[in-house]
């Protein structure tokens, strides 16, 4: 099976086995198409089923749970079923497999489950770039990027920071074939480095706070240098939007609803998202400074087309190039169908309203 990058766990979670299943921390059954609100009237739901939506432990996927406990949802009239997962993989492995009708997740990751993909996956929605959340660590000698050159890297090959590595290296004239890459998990690759068996090491949180535990270490690059590179996202099936777009529409419009509940709730909302994230508020600043939510205008320029990573059409051309040079899938799939922007569009057109 093809690793793909694992999920976000913070800081005392990150123990947890990567192939754990779905948590029990799950919503509350929704199968009615009315729900009795805390006044006591019935929400009329567009529709009767609850649509199933997978997230994990990331900070730009946070907010998610900001929607359910604020019944943001309700307010859309959209019936939703929040799955969490404690893995990130078996929440990408359940929309492949149809089991979801939506999940939180990379570009990268879209792009390599979207041949396989039962029901067809379409990001419909940017929640966040990686801002810094993304780092390569590396040794007290290793000062610029060219110093990596012949050095030992370890990097879980074909992901995430294995391409913020390849964009680092790109950028000063350099391939991956000019260093020594270690392939690993990344939680093994973050132990190597600070065991000293390699020169530097990608990884995101916690395990380049575990990197930086290794005497003179320190960070060399960052994803905040490569706005764009990585991407994270609501994907939901292509059947979906063929069946049910005004649910797709009602998930975008709640995401825009929850933005605006942060900004005028900063308190409440850290406390539902730290209370979601088992971290306490206090150590959420280190961990939501690395993560840029999107607005929608900043969704209205990552969807457009353009020559720069923070475009999407370009940096996933980029990604399927980069993921197919290294082995990582055997061929890319058509990529159009991979985004859609209608609703984003939409939303932006109503808010001029």
């Amino acid at each position: 099976m093809i690793k793909r990058r694992p999920f976000f766990a913070f800081l005392g979670l990150f123990l947890a086995a990567i192939f754990l299943t779905v948590s029990c921390s799950q919503t509350p059954d929704k199968s009615s198409d009315k729900k009795t609100s805390d006044a006591g009237e019935a929400t009329e739901f567009i529709n009767s089923e609850p649509v199933k939506i997978g997230y994990s432990n990331w900070a730009g996927w946070w907010p998610w749970a900001i929607a359910e406990e604020e019944g943001l949802f309700e307010k859309n009239a959209v019936n939703v079923e929040l799955k969490w997962f404690d893995s990130y993989i078996a929440s990408m492995e359940a929309l492949a497999a149809g089991q979801l009708d939506g999940n939180s997740q990379t570009l990268n990751d879209t792009i390599s489950f979207a041949a396989d993909a039962v029901n067809g996956e379409v990001a419909v929605l940017v929640n966040d770039n990686s801002a810094g959340n993304d780092k390569i660590i590396v040794t007290e000698e290793i000062n610029e990027v060219k110093d990596l050159v012949g050095k030992k890297v370890a990097v879980e090959e074909g992901v995430v920071d294995d391409f913020l590595l390849s964009l680092a290296l790109e950028e000063e004239g350099l391939s991956r074939d000019d260093v020594e890459i270690v392939g690993m998990d990344t939680g093994d690759a973050a132990a190597a480095f600070v065991s000293g068996d390699v020169d530097a090491v990608g990884a995101f949180p916690p395990y380049w706070l575990i990197a930086l535990e290794r005497e003179g270490s320190k960070e060399l690059i960052s994803s905040a240098e490569f706005p764009g590179a990585i991407p994270d996202l609501l994907v939901v099936t292509q059947t979906l939007i063929d069946e049910q777009p005004e649910v797709v529409q009602a998930l975008v419009n709640t995401w825009f609803d929850i933005l605006a509940f942060m900004d005028e709730n900063p308190e409440e909302s850290d406390e539902i998202m730290a209370a979601r994230a088992g971290v306490d508020v206090s150590e959420m600043a280190q961990l939501k400074e690395g993560t840029q939510l999107f607005t929608i205008e900043q969704n209205l320029e990552a969807f457009s087309d353009g020559n720069s990573m923070t475009h999407m059409p370009f940096a996933a051309k980029q990604m399927a190039d980069f993921m197919v040079s290294v082995g990582f899938i055997p061929e890319a799939p058509p990529l159009e169908p991979v985004l859609d922007d209608q609703f984003v569009q939409a939303y932006a057109e109503s808010a001029k309203e």
